[in-house]
């Protein structure tokens, strides 16, 4: 496995696309909050707003509540990332469907945005550290590396979007997250504080943070310790440029 340079050599545009609210903090945050520290734009679209994140402690909210909560959690957790935007795509909390309507949704992001670095999910990845993955992770994963190739640099895929001055473009890098198949590391050590305080926004699905603060400090790399950890995050990182 790789080890990644830690910075490019100019300032990039990197669009991140997920499912849900607190999907960029989990699966990636901390190399977010390094990004952002080096001066990197960063913009963070969830295609759901999460309103079906129901648990234990947050049965009492409606639906319709849950997400004008979500929206806020997320926009308070990208702030302590030092994220500057968020978008939502507003697509129904677990239903996602990599079809061709939600792979256009994205081909006409990724030509508003016009990202050099774009940023997903593995939708290989079935199984996750609390068992099944999620199946709008893995939908979001495929409509997202679906609409990068072929569409999302060709003018004859939904040449409507020419219409709207949406013109073709192709991100120079994508990078993968929540993969089974890396081929690149990031030691993000420094960042992994504010990983957890990131996370721990996201107060309506968190039951006990202290619990949740130990959990996140327990995953170091094997080979460091607790009294010295390392932090890494994995992505396999494609590049078209």
């Amino acid at each position: 496995m790789s080890e990644t340079p830690a910075t490019w050599q100019t300032e990039q545009k990197i669009l991140v696309i997920l499912a849900h609210p607190d999907d960029p903090e989990f699966f990636c945050g901390a190399t977010l909050a390094k990004w952002a520290s080096e001066g990197h734009q960063i913009t963070c679209a969830l295609l759901t707003c999460g309103d079906k994140g129901r648990n234990d402690h947050n049965q009492h909210i409606p639906a319709a509540d849950l997400c004008n909560l979500r929206h806020r959690e997320q926009k308070a957790a990208a702030e302590t990332l030092g994220v500057k935007n968020v978008l939502f795509l507003e697509n129904e909390d677990g239903y996602l469907v990599p079809d061709l309507g939600l792979r256009k949704q994205i081909v006409r992001l990724i030509r508003q945005q016009r990202p050099n670095i774009l940023l997903t999910c593995d939708p290989q990845n079935l199984f996750a550290p609390y068992g099944i993955n999620h199946p709008d992770h893995r939908a979001a994963g495929q409509a997202v590396l679906d609409a990068v190739f072929p569409a999302a640099g060709n003018e004859l895929y939904f040449a409507d979007l020419l219409q709207e001055n949406l013109t073709p473009h192709m991100p120079a890098e994508v990078w993968v997250s929540l993969t089974q198949q890396p081929n690149t590391t990031l030691d993000v050590t420094p960042f992994w504080e504010t990983k957890i305080r990131a996370i721990q926004q996201h107060v309506s699905q968190i039951g006990d943070p202290a619990q949740l603060q130990a959990r996140m400090l327990a995953r170091h790399s094997e080979e460091s310790s607790p009294e010295n950890p390392r932090y890494e995050e994995h992505f396999r990182v494609i590049r078209y440029k």
